[in-house]
């Protein structure tokens, strides 16, 4: 059932990109050819007004067809037709859904919450070096890390193992002021005899408010973003490769393994639907890429054609951008086909 649920739930996001396509060229007054819910051979299919609608048969995302899209065409509600602005609108609205999906489905997640923890310094066990005078205090509330900001708790953790060593740059706010602890030694030390070693200093738990959970909501969404940024930084830097990369089946399978893994089945549909707002938000960045085939590849393309056209005033041929992203959507096909396999190479090895 959690591996059904994931399915749907990787699919309903999907569609729901399609979707901010649809409404948005409804709106602008370009023509829709066709809205389909899922792939493959239709289900069921009926037409309102100039538009086909259709239901297929692989539970697997959607598409919006517009008239004009990727060839020119004399019909003037063509996409090509639009005024650019409006073609901009239309192509960006996709990402905007999966990020307002995103945001949903995390406030779905913490609107239960009954208390937040915040990266203030609380309580400091005996023999914790890392507070101390000239370095961390009580009250102080970590701002950044090496650089980067702190916008939730566990933002601490993951920026220092980001950065090997033991020696970090961190910001905090002390007393209503900036406080810079450059090249502080942050030494861990084991408590108990088994235990990991550890900071041994912890972090305050407040009352969850309407506000405090508004803001915590909106936080994780930014930190989301900030982690496809990494993840992107850590690909060009070698510091992560291809077997770091996961894909529909990759993440299906860690979204099924978390939900089994809950205590209970509420906690499995919690953790399935954080990840759910987690996949949301990437989709919504990774879609903006400057990437031929992507909406951020397209948007691209968008405005460099306008720009040269309003300098040379002769029009570009839409085709030309259509080799483009053919031909990135033949790699980016070849990629996801790569890591697919791989992911099912990870299971059945597992």
């Amino acid at each position: 059932m959690s591996i059904l649920f994931a399915i749907l739930l990787f699919s309903l996001l999907i569609f729901v990109h399609e979707l901010g396509h649809f409404i948005a060229a409804k709106l602008s007054g370009v023509q829709v050819n066709e809205f389909a819910m899922f792939m493959g051979p239709a289900l069921v299919k009926w037409g309102k007004g100039e538009s086909q609608y259709s239901i297929r048969c692989i539970p697997i995302g959607g598409y919006c067809a517009m008239e004009g899209e990727d060839a020119d065409t004399d019909n003037p509600r063509s996409f090509q037709k639009a005024a650019w602005w409006k073609r901009l609108i239309i192509l960006v609205a996709g990402s905007a859904m999966n990020f307002v999906a995103g945001l949903l489905l995390l406030t779905i997640v913490f609107a239960p919450a009954k208390n937040i923890v915040v990266p203030v310094i609380g309580s400091v066990e005996p023999g914790c070096t890392v507070v101390s005078e000239n370095g961390l205090q009580i009250g102080d509330r970590i701002l950044e890390v090496d650089g980067e900001k702190i916008y939730v708790q566990s933002n601490f953790t993951m920026m220092l193992t980001l950065n090997p060593g033991d020696i970090h740059d961190i910001v905090v706010e002390r007393n209503g002021e900036k406080v810079m602890l450059d090249d502080l030694y942050m030494e861990k030390h084991t408590f108990e005899e088994g235990e990991a070693p550890r900071f041994g200093f912890s972090f305050i738990t407040e009352e969850a408010t309407f506000s405090s959970k508004m803001g915590y909501i909106w936080n994780t969404a930014i930190d989301t973003i900030r982690t496809v940024r990494l993840s992107l930084q850590m690909l060009i830097t070698g510091q992560a490769g291809l077997k770091d990369m996961s894909g529909p089946v990759g993440i299906v399978q860690i979204m099924s393994e978390t939900a089994a893994a809950s205590d209970t089945r509420l906690d499995a549909l919690m953790n399935m639907l954080y990840f759910g707002g987690f996949i949301a938000i990437n989709l919504a960045v990774m879609n903006l890429l400057p990437i031929p085939a992507l909406d951020g590849g397209r948007v691209v393309g968008l405005l460099l054609i306008t720009a040269i056209e309003a300098v040379t005033r002769r029009k570009i041929d839409p085709k030309y951008e259509g080799y483009i992203h053919g031909a990135g959507m033949v790699l980016l096909l070849a990629l996801m086909a790569i890591i697919m396999f791989k992911d099912i190479f990870v299971i059945f090895k597992g």
